[in-house]
């Protein structure tokens, strides 16, 4: 057969793959490497085999070729055969020996005189040691060596930034803490005209950043555009309306405690995408923080219609019964989910909480440990442990445990808020106003009346302290942030009665009881009060005619 004709089958060939026509693709290129024996023609029928899912058909014919050890490609698809095979030893053992160095820096490899055979390579194509590193460490996580997979995955994403699946494996596992992410991102060598991506992935990581350095970094990529016609240069193309950078911004929204922005900045994106699933997880998130249990329940249908094999859909059940109170049911939703996918956070968090919502300590501290040696990047695990001891009073394993979710990520607002709590309830009351002035100082304002709590607690420590004036404007700046709070009445109350000024306390215990009746700590305290008033006695002063 004529050379020209070759090519006109290896054309059918590429359009076969396009069209999605495995059999017609496997076919014809069984044929042309019959023809030509030649090593690109084999490695195109081993790709029609693999997209046709002939897994081990591929593999035996990349195998028994002499070139699989020497070229990269032949190797590459013989692991990628074998991954889908979910043989990870012989996966691994097909990448070849090479290790990584804690910065994910890959050296001594054996590899240095392969070749790399690619008949129709493009301009901007993903650097091949890029996609081994990063299948050496999916094939580690798939061997629970997670510590390995991290690194292989960090030296993916140094090979090639373009590698973006390396990257988001570490995002969406919490594989690496917010300092490491940082670090990760400056040591990425990208070139000036991929500086928009840059912004991208600086935008993807933990945003527990300044609220201006956040919301710079939004408007810095808002601003990346490129002109779609040469000719025409008003006609600009911006990535301001883009569901992924959208879908950032409402994960930073609910990291702030905005529940009531981020939820409905997912609704408009899934009117858009009703696919997307990561606007779905943050609108998952949003509506149990504001309780909309509709909202949960019709996207939890809808979710295990459409993704009955996904960890997401259960969890999205789980959601419903926690947010209806029924936390049994929501417990074995969440269970489900860990099942279907071990390395989905969000299912191991709820899957713990609604352990701690029945009070069954031990198995809540269960889930949280397994979430915390899985998700190392994630604070939330750590945290909710020191929660727990919290709520057994034993206040300096929980500190240990706030102070390690620190270590973690340092800007979380919570964490300081939990420290602030320790440090009141082991009378420590200077350390405790130094911790909540640190978590107000990370929170974005103005405040919300999320953080309401936090205010007030500054205010008891301020009390706690004498400094009475400092706790009155606490209490004050507390009820502007809420004016339902009967322990801000009660504080603000006692406070005044501290300072001798019964009148103020009598109205405040007024207020608090009008709130809450049966309130024994005001009805008690309002009963001081106006003896306290009454023994002032008459002002001498004052004369009655």
């Amino acid at each position: 057969m004529r050379e020209e004709e070759i090519e006109k089958l290896r054309g059918v060939v590429r359009d076969c793959v396009s069209k999605h026509l495995y059999s017609s693709a496997i076919f014809f290129a069984d044929k042309v490497a019959a023809f030509t024996k030649d090593p690109a023609d084999i490695y195109m029928q081993a790709q029609a085999l693999f997209l046709g899912r002939h897994f081990r058909r591929a593999f035996h014919l990349l195998n028994a070729s002499q070139i699989v050890l020497r070229d990269l490609r032949f190797r590459y698809l013989a692991a990628k055969c074998l991954e889908e095979l979910k043989e990870w030893d012989q996966c691994l053992l097909m990448l070849g020996d090479a290790k990584v160095d804690e910065h994910g820096n890959v050296f001594d490899t054996k590899d240095s005189n392969v070749m790399y055979l690619d008949k129709d390579g493009e301009d901007r194509e993903i650097n091949i040691s890029s996609a081994i590193c990063f299948l050496r460490g999916k094939a580690y996580e798939a061997s629970d060596n997670r510590a390995q997979s991290r690194l292989w995955y960090k030296a993916a994403v140094k090979a090639d930034p373009l590698c973006y699946e390396a990257l988001e494996r570490l995002i969406e596992n919490h594989m690496l803490t917010c300092e490491e992410e940082a670090s990760l991102l400056s040591s990425l060598q990208i070139g000036p005209e991929d500086g928009w991506l840059l912004s991208f992935y600086s935008c993807l990581i933990k945003k527990y950043d300044k609220e201006n350095v956040v919301e710079a970094k939004f408007r810095e990529l808002e601003k990346e555009s490129c002109i779609s016609d040469p000719s025409d240069p008003s006609v600009v193309r911006t990535l301001k309306s883009n569901t992924d950078l959208l879908a950032c911004k409402a994960e930073y929204y609910h990291q702030c405690g905005e529940y009531q922005k981020c939820f409905e900045l997912t609704s408009v994106l899934l009117e858009k995408d009703p696919f997307h699933l990561k606007s779905t997880l943050v609108h998952l998130a949003a509506a149990m923080e504001l309780g909309h249990s509709n909202e949960l329940y019709l996207m939890a249908c809808n979710l295990v219609k459409d993704y009955p094999q996904k960890a997401l859909s259960w969890f999205a059940v789980g959601c419903y019964y926690y947010c209806i109170k029924k936390y049994d049911q929501s417990r074995r939703y969440f269970s489900k989910a860990t099942s279907l996918d071990g390395t989905f956070p969000p299912a191991w968090i709820g899957y713990g909480n609604a352990y701690a919502a029945k009070d069954e300590g031990d198995q809540a501290m269960s889930a949280y440990r397994t979430a915390a040696r899985l998700f190392p990047g994630c604070h939330l695990p750590t945290l909710y442990i020191g929660m727990e001891y919290m709520r057994t009073h034993s206040f300096k394993l929980a500190e240990q445990f706030f102070m390690q979710a620190k270590t973690i990520c340092p800007s979380d607002p919570l964490v300081y808020n939990e420290l602030g709590v320790v440090a009141y309830h082991m009378k420590e009351y200077n350390k405790a106003v130094w911790w909540f002035e640190k978590t107000l100082a990370h929170i974005p304002s103005p405040l919300s009346e999320l953080w309401e709590p936090t205010v007030v607690n500054l205010a008891h420590a301020y009390r706690k302290l004498k400094m009475y004036n400092e706790a009155i404007s606490q209490y004050e700046k507390a009820l502007t942030l809420t004016t339902r709070s009967v322990s801000t009445y009660a504080g603000l109350a006692y406070t005044y009665h501290l300072q001798d000024n019964f009148t103020a306390a009598i109205t405040y215990y007024h207020k608090a009881l009008w709130l809450k009746s049966d309130d024994q700590f005001c009805t008690e305290m309002l009963s001081l009060a106006l003896v306290d008033e009454c023994s002032r006695g008459v002002d001498p002063k004052i004369e009655f005619r």
